[in-house]
């Protein structure tokens, strides 16, 4: 696959996230398909896990909108880095809503094999959600 067809394929990720467009899962993430989140409390694993962490996700910020600043590509690999905007509106993972507006800083680096995505590594500045929450003042 050319370079900038991983890159949109990483980008379609973002648009299939948010719709949670379970065909796309489907069509475009591996089985054995892994998410590494140190941040989550549960594996998320294949376009299922994916479906998961956006049933997680999607209710605790439903006016979520991921802005991505770059993308760059090496072989295999794609890196995205984006914010995500949004309101805390629901329970996000244990944490009730607020009603506060957050702005999180995200790094996530693709694996992408024969045009499907094979692995994800996510980086989340959680620190600076939570305190945005006005759940920790560290």
């Amino acid at each position: 696959m050319s370079l900038e067809r991983n890159k949109q394929l990483a980008r379609d990720y973002f648009k299939a996230f948010l719709a949670k467009d379970t065909a796309w899962f489907r069509d475009h993430i591996e089985p054995g398909f892994r998410r590494h989140d140190p941040g989550l409390p549960f594996e998320v694993v294949g376009p299922a896990g994916v479906e998961q962490l956006a049933d997680a996700l999607l209710p605790a910020i439903p006016d979520m909108r991921l802005d991505i600043e770059d993308v760059i590509t090496e072989g295999e690999k794609v890196l995205v880095r984006l914010t995500i905007h949004g309101t805390h509106g629901g329970d996000l993972l244990g944490i009730p809503a607020t009603g506060r507006t957050v702005k999180v800083a995200v790094l996530d680096l693709f694996h992408i094999r024969d045009g499907r995505l094979a692995e994800h590594w996510a980086l989340l500045d959680n620190l600076g959600m939570l305190k945005q929450l006005g759940v920790t003042a560290i």
